[in-house]
């Protein structure tokens, strides 16, 4: 039997090998940090046998894979340690995610703060039992019957659902068995001692509403202690950050019983989003864009030909007119391609560039609402560009160029992603295969890094997703670039080209921001509510010693009006310091503090979120200062008091 290792090297044996004992062959520190193998592409157990030439990868904590199922393996000691404390809890399931992982039961009484500790205090005790984690499978009948003598009819439920002939496997450790494909650890020691249970929510059994609420308790777990401890810091420092929160404190916006995942802008919101959308329309000008508006209510008919009808009807809002059915729009493009199709079209057209801010509406479960990042309406900064075969490359260089730009004033770094066809998809395998490779070359062609995201495509074309890291290290994807041979088609675009024949255009979806809201949520948790003074709701705030100085304070506040700054006047009769103290909650960039000397100078003593105390200066080359900051988008980098 000849195995392929990762570095192409070759290992034979005479005979089958567990892939844990192929490791040790390899280094037995190899086998001590072993999580899972990955034999052929596929993610197996350590105790799994090879009897055939293949590919064999060995996972350990540090690749995606090993950590994921690290911390699988940690939610069954979860559960298990559950079912030690309260025997009568009903167990669901218990997925690793993203940021570590989760198990979703229904107790008989609501757990409260103590029972976390509890928890994790059995959890330390299974740990160190070092059970061997076993796998077993089970004919559908008997599986059926086993889980009924545990009285868990969460797991019945999921067994009568496996379609026929599907193998059922299980895990067992100590008294505890779970249903589960897996892969997991070898033992319940090998998960150590870096996890933590970080919060308890509501779910619903299987994410429906209409279902039972279950309690899901998520937790976190890493291979080493300073892991955990780099992963809980960050999370108290996102806490501070919750844009929900802040968005309260800052006057930004609100959210309302009367329209649960619609979101209420502020005024100071107003200003905020009004910013970041006169910034979009100034540089989707410079890049040749043209902006259009479409309805937000369209007719069933044009959202079965765009294909939205048949694959996205579940989360799209329906209503009744005239007796014949509508939708309000979930995206904005068949609106765009109606503009399209408005008039003739020739290749001098083309590439034609078109935004929109369009307001788009979706249905999102209320268990999955949250804030400005999960809502029910936004606003998307939408463009289709209509183009020739050969425009494609161009134009997704352009594209990218655009989103690069938009991300570095802002600060973020990013990583890319190219997402494939996804099974729920249209289309010949010719366009797929045609336009996928369009973005790849694009991609090549750039120079940028990327990994490919099989099967995570849109179902009319394959996509580049933009993922930005924001301050504290967490990932957000906000910006897209969807290449669709698909729509033109439906929709029976034409162009007439250089030969006078008339030709199908191709079409890239893509967005820079993505949701404007989401990407205000994004923007203040990353700037933890401190924003640069261009985007600032206030950029500067005028506050007088006493009321003596009134008049002098509002002659400063009318004269950084005239010059377009967004300014206060605090009127109260505060102390100083108590002013300065609030301004300074408010996150403004600029306090000016006006007394006697001041007024006789014409200037302002000049308090600022960056550099504390910044002295006197002369109130025209303040102001002179201020609109450069502001024109150039300047973001100053050294800053004071941002994340309290």
């Amino acid at each position: 039997m000849k195995i392929t290792l990762k570095d192409g090297s070759v290992k034979e044996y005479p005979g089958a090998m567990s892939v844990i004992d192929i490791a040790r062959d390899i280094s037995e520190g190899l086998a001590r940090m072993a999580c899972v193998g990955e034999v052929d592409g596929e993610t197996v157990d350590l105790r799994t046998v090879l009897e055939k030439d293949c590919s064999l990868n060995i996972l350990t904590a540090r690749d995606t894979e090993g950590l994921a199922a690290l911390r699988h393996s940690a939610s069954h000691v979860m559960a298990q340690a559950v079912k030690r404390l309260y025997p009568s809890a009903k167990l669901a399931i218990g997925p690793s995610i993203a940021d570590g992982f989760y198990y979703d039961i229904d107790f008989e009484t609501p757990l409260v703060a103590e029972d976390m500790e509890k928890i994790e205090g059995e959890m330390k005790k299974i740990v160190k039992e070092a059970l061997p984690i076993e796998r077993f499978t089970l004919p559908r009948e008997e599986a059926i019957a086993l889980m009924k003598e545990k009285e868990e009819p969460y797991k019945v439920e999921l067994i009568e659902d496996l379609p026929e002939g599907e193998e059922i496997s299980f895990y067992k450790q100590g008294e505890f068995t779970d249903l589960c494909a897996g892969p997991h650890l070898m033992s319940t020691r090998e998960i150590g001692k870096a996890y933590k249970l970080t919060s308890i929510a509501g779910a619903y059994w299987r994410g429906n509403e209409h279902n039972k609420m279950l309690t899901r308790i998520y937790a976190t777990a890493f291979s080493k202690k300073e892991e955990l401890e780099a992963y809980i810091t960050m999370m108290e420092e996102a806490k501070k950050r919750d844009h929900r929160k802040l968005g309260r404190e800052l006057g930004l916006f609100m959210m309302h019983d009367a329209g649960p995942g619609f979101p209420f802008f502020l005024p100071k919101g107003m200003v905020l989003k009004n910013t970041l959308l006169d910034y979009w329309r100034e540089i989707h000008k410079k890049a040749g864009y043209v902006e259009i508006a479409t309805p937000i209510i369209l007719n069933r008919s044009l959202w079965e030909t765009s294909g939205h009808w048949d694959h996205y009807k579940n989360n799209m809002y329906t209503t009744l007119i005239d007796e014949e059915d509508y939708a309000i729009k979930p995206m904005n493009c068949p609106g765009g391609i109606l503009v399209y199709a408005s008039e003739p079209r020739s290749y001098r057209d083309l590439p034609l560039r078109v935004g929109e801010l369009g307001l788009v509406h979706r249905h999102e479960k209320s268990g999955q609402l949250h804030g400005l990042m999960r809502v029910r309406c936004f606003t998307q900064d939408d463009a289709h560009i209509f183009m020739m075969p050969e425009q494609i490359k161009d134009e997704i260089k352009g594209v990218a160029k655009l989103i690069n730009d938009v991300y570095t004033l802002f600060g973020f770094q990013y990583h890319v992603e190219l997402s494939t066809r996804p099974e729920d998809s249209m289309g010949s395998d010719e366009d797929w295969e045609m336009a996928t490779e369009g973005l790849r070359s694009a991609l090549d062609e750039l120079g940028l890094d990327y990994v490919v995201n099989e099967g995570d495509g849109a179902f009319y074309g394959p996509k580049i997703d933009f993922h930005l890291v924001d301050a504290i290290g967490r990932t957000w994807q906000c910006g897209t670039i969807q290449l669709d041979f698909q729509l033109p088609q439906r929709f029976e675009l034409e162009y007439v080209g250089a030969d006078g024949e008339k030709h199908r255009p191709i079409m890239i979806h893509r967005v820079a921001f993505g949701s404007i809201e989401r990407f205000i949520g994004i923007l203040i948790e990353h700037f933890a509510g401190a924003f640069p003074t261009w985007l600032a709701p206030v950029q500067a705030k005028v506050l007088p010693i006493s009321d003596k100085y009134m008049d002098y304070a509002k002659k400063v506040t009318g004269q950084l009006e005239e010059a377009g700054i967004r300014v206060e006047l605090d009127t109260r009769s505060e102390k100083i310091g108590y002013k300065i103290r609030e301004a300074q909650m408010q996150k403004i960039p600029y306090m000016l503090v006006v007394g006697q000397k001041e007024e006789e100078e014409q200037a302002v003593a000049v308090r600022s979120r960056f550099l504390g105390d910044e002295g006197q200066k002369d109130l025209k080359d303040f102001i002179a200062s201020v609109k450069k900051e502001i024109e150039t988008k300047e973001a100053r980098k050294v800053e004071v008091n941002a994340g309290k």
